[in-house]
Parts: C-alpha cells; structure tokens; sequence
C-alpha cells in the first residue's frame, strides 16, 4: 500500500465511520472501484485498521470530553446528586444501547463479513442503507407524537435498547452504524441532534473496543503485528477527519431537525448504483 493510498483510506474511515454512509461498505467498495491491489488480509492491514480505528476513536473521545468527564465523575460521586443521578442514568444507557452490539458483533459478524464482504453484494447494501436514512426521516413528524421526549434527559431503556438493536445492522458492509442508530433515535422521538449525540457517545465504546479485541491477534500474527510509521500517521489522518467529521455533523443536525438525513440517503444511492454499474460493466 502506498502513502496516497494509506492517507485515502485512512481519511475515508475517518469520515465515514461517523457519516451515516458506511464506512464498512466504503472499506469494500473503494478500493474495488479504484482498481487498487490491496491485501486486506495481509499481515500488515491489521495493525494498520487497528490504528485507524484507534485514531477515530480518539477523535470522538476527544470531540466529546466533557461528556465522558461527567459521565466518570457521575460514577464516582462528584457532583450534585441531580448531577451524579443524570450521569449513572445516562451511563446506563450507553451500556444497554452498547450490549446487543456486542452480542451480535461476536456470534455473526466473521459469517456476514464471508458472506456480504464483496464490492457487488456491500453496494446494493449502501442503497438499502440511503432509503432507511430517507423513510426515517420520513418517519421522524410520526414519531414526535409520542410522548417519550426528545432529548437524552427524557430517554428511556426501552429507546436505549431500540437503538442498540438498530446498531446491529451495521455488522453487514453497506449498512451504516451511525445511520442505523440515528435512525433508531429519530423513531423513538429524539431530535436529529440529540439522535446524532448519543450515536456517537456509543460509537466510542464500539470502535475502541473493537480495536482492542483485535490486539492479541494483531501482536500474535506471523510478522509480530508490528505498527509501521505510515499506519502510525493515517491513523492521525484519520483522527483528524473524524474530529472534523463530528464537528460538521453536530452543527448540520442542530441547524436541519427535518430532512438532515436526506442528503447522505441520496450520496448513498449514487454511490451505491455507480459502484453496481461499474462492477458490473468490469466483470
């Protein structure tokens, strides 16, 4: 892999991985429409994804420190008692929206990935994924009826759990985390902003620990799973799109409450039938 191939992977995780676009689909897709030789099986993409992923988690750690500072003092007892009950009771949260992730990531993420992880089967999953985005916009004037609230204060487990089960989706190549789990949110009557913060409050756990559960393979692959300078400075590549990435889309989700989704419904349509067509003809 070369250094303009390196940074143009590491800028697309960065970015996609927050963007309700799929940054597992793009994983499969690009690179096959590009026309690149990459051996995503080789002994080196591992630590590499590794620090990618790591670089991105950073980003969002970062972007929302003063979440997870509240969060940690809430668990320890500083602060008010209205402070520290709001902080367990959105940690709580996090961790019921963050299990069937972890449930279903372990039983079937190794046989979708053999099943789904080719260019021709993630795109037309990318156009599944623009009309979820679409329809929950669509759906989000539905769901304010309800009466759960729309923001984190007034959220509920049964919600937590929703969106955590929405999450799961993103286990097949094409399907968004973010967007999945936006999505969620909206139906359950959040704001597209709110929707978008606890999407990525309990992306960090997920992309962290994902990263860290592959470092035993990583160290005990056949080369040492040694980290290269050039992972090294994508995964500050991808950092940095990231952090960018979650500043812009928390500024557009506070600014468009209707139809913000629309937009990365129709890139994933376009994506999705450029790559089919492409593929196709190159078959």
């Amino acid at each position: 892999m070369s250094w303009l191939q390196a940074f143009i992977v590491a800028a697309l995780q960065g970015a996609s991985e927050l963007f309700p676009v799929s940054s597992l689909g793009h994983a499969v897709i690009f690179p096959a429409l590009l026309g690149w030789d990459m051996d995503q099986s080789g002994p080196s993409f591992l630590p590499f994804l590794v620090v990618l992923h790591v670089g991105t988690a950073a980003a969002l750690l970062l972007y929302f420190w003063r979440d997870w500072v509240g969060l940690a003092s809430a668990l320890i007892g500083i602060g008010s008692p209205e402070a520290c009950a709001a902080g367990r009771r959105l940690t709580g949260l996090i961790l019921i929206a963050t299990i069937p992730a972890v449930i279903f990531g372990f039983a079937l993420e190794k046989p979708l990935r053999h099943l789904f992880g080719t260019p021709l089967v993630a795109a037309p999953f990318l156009i599944v994924n623009g009309f979820i985005l679409f329809f929950g916009d669509r759906l989000r004037r539905a769901a304010l009826n309800r009466a759960d609230g729309s923001d984190l204060q007034q959220m509920g487990w049964r919600d937590a759990l929703i969106v955590g089960l929405c999450q799961c989706g993103a286990l097949i190549p094409g399907i968004s985390r973010s967007g999945a789990t936006m999505v969620g949110g909206l139906l359950r009557g959040l704001h597209h902003e709110a929707a978008a913060h606890f999407s990525f409050l309990i992306a960090t756990p997920i992309i962290l620990g994902a990263a860290v559960l592959e470092i035993p393979r990583m160290l005990h692959g056949p080369d040492g799973g040694g980290i290269t300078e050039l992972a090294l400075l994508s995964g500050l590549v991808a950092g940095i799109v990231a952090f960018v990435s979650v500043w812009f889309l928390m500024r557009h989700f506070k600014k468009h409450d209707f139809q913000a989704l629309a937009p990365f419904a129709y890139y994933c349509w376009a994506i999705g039938i450029l790559a089919l067509g492409v593929l196709a003809l190159g078959r």
